[in-house]
């Protein structure tokens, strides 16, 4: 598993946007205050309103705002959002069946990391990281 530019960037607004309170905030305010490219966020902020974390608005009050409240997001859920799979190797991320599932010794030692991954990244909050 590696985490990439668009998991902390996805990160990154979704926890401005969570301090920010329940207004729209303009991605350019987000993207000076996190000292990154608004190129980048847009993308990122795409990815999230695509999975319905995030609702935007155009006009000069527009912006991005969470859909739901901060407890109600899981780490894992705004990193899946951007990077899609988190799985430590290729066979367990669904996308590739492994002919060699069944005589593989090290697939147990793959689904557990797994398991400990997305339990750990699903027992945080959006609040947890704004606390």
């Amino acid at each position: 598993m590696f985490i990439t530019t668009k998991g902390r960037n996805a990160l990154k607004i979704m926890i401005d946007l969570a301090r920010g309170g329940e207004g729209y905030i303009s991605l350019a305010d987000v993207a000076e205050r996190q000292k990154e490219s608004l190129k980048y966020l847009e993308t990122s902020a795409k990815q999230l309103s695509a999975a319905g974390l995030i609702v935007s608005a155009r006009g000069k009050l527009g912006g991005y705002k969470l859909a739901k409240k901060p407890e109600e997001y899981t780490v894992a859920e705004i990193i899946t959002a951007a990077e899609g799979s988190l799985a430590p190797v290729s066979c367990l991320d669904g996308s590739t069946p492994c002919e060699n599932a069944g005589n593989c010794l090290s697939l147990p030692l793959w689904r557990e990391l797994d398991e400990v991954i997305m339990n750990f990244l699903n027992s945080k909050s959006l609040a947890d990281l704004i606390k």
